[in-house]
């Protein structure tokens, strides 16, 4: 089956920013995330938890897009806007997809 090369980028910030990053996104014409609750982890500030938060204004979110690589700068200056700011980090890895008209 042929694949083709994509780009995937992990943007992990305060759930309350989650308004301002998405609306950056789109802003830089992208149109396909996902985003998902992270339950906790450790950091340069240590460990932290959601566990018995009221709320989602403690917690940190995942934003997931798999684009074309030809969009990653555009998304990466955008996003980078909204979480330089915040707490926050941006990943980018390489990825293969199967349907590239998707993306």
């Amino acid at each position: 089956m042929k694949t083709h090369a994509a780009k995937r980028v992990e943007i992990t910030i305060e759930a309350p920013m989650e308004r301002r990053l998405r609306a950056a996104l789109e802003g830089a014409g992208i149109t396909g995330y996902t985003v998902m609750p992270v339950q906790g982890g450790s950091g340069r500030s240590g460990s932290w938890s959601r566990e018995g938060q009221v709320g989602s204004a403690g917690g940190m979110i995942a934003v997931i897009c798999i684009i074309r690589p030809d969009k990653l700068d555009g998304l990466l200056e955008a996003a980078f806007a909204v979480v330089e700011d915040h707490i926050g980090v941006i990943s980018v890895t390489d990825c293969d997809v199967l349907r590239a008209e998707r993306f």
